[in-house]
């Protein structure tokens, strides 16, 4: 049965079991897991960066971007992940998967290139994988008034 909505739970370590409808995020190993939103019962793993898939929560719901394309699994799926909510896509083409996965190849290594360049120039800061949440912010706010940045 497909699914129209998701439910989160945040975890440290992901389940031997995924529950179906369970969005599982895990902030310390920047990864959000789940089973497929049409029932196959595939795993389908997000690793979450600014190369890679960004995580929002906002008011209790999440949202997931890029869309996710279940293309390697025999039932296809394509769906977006957004305020909780399983927003079904239309399958694509051999050539639109390819140009997709060829656009987040680009996204991958414009990251990377962007990352080795700021270490050239010695900054080791790195930019956050993980958009903040509202407590994120404050803590960080926090931090910096602390340190008097």
């Amino acid at each position: 049965m497909r699914l129209t909505k998701i439910a989160h739970q945040h975890v440290q370590f992901i389940p031997e079991v995924l529950d179906y409808g369970i969005l599982y995020i895990s902030v310390p190993y920047k990864t959000a897991l789940h089973k497929c939103a049409c029932g196959c019962g595939q795993e389908v793993v997000t690793p979450l960066g600014p190369a890679e898939w960004s995580l929002r929560e906002s008011g209790g719901n999440v949202t997931l971007y890029p869309s996710i394309g279940n293309w390697s699994f025999p039932c296809e799926s394509h769906y977006f992940i957004r305020d909780s909510n399983i927003v079904w896509v239309g399958k694509m083409s051999k050539a639109e998967i390819s140009r997709g996965r060829s656009r987040a190849q680009a996204r991958r290594e414009n990251y990377l290139q962007a990352a080795n360049e700021e270490r050239k120039k010695g900054r080791s800061d790195a930019r956050e994988a993980i958009p903040l949440s509202i407590f994120g912010r404050l803590t960080k706010y926090l931090r910096n008034l602390w340190n008097g940045s």
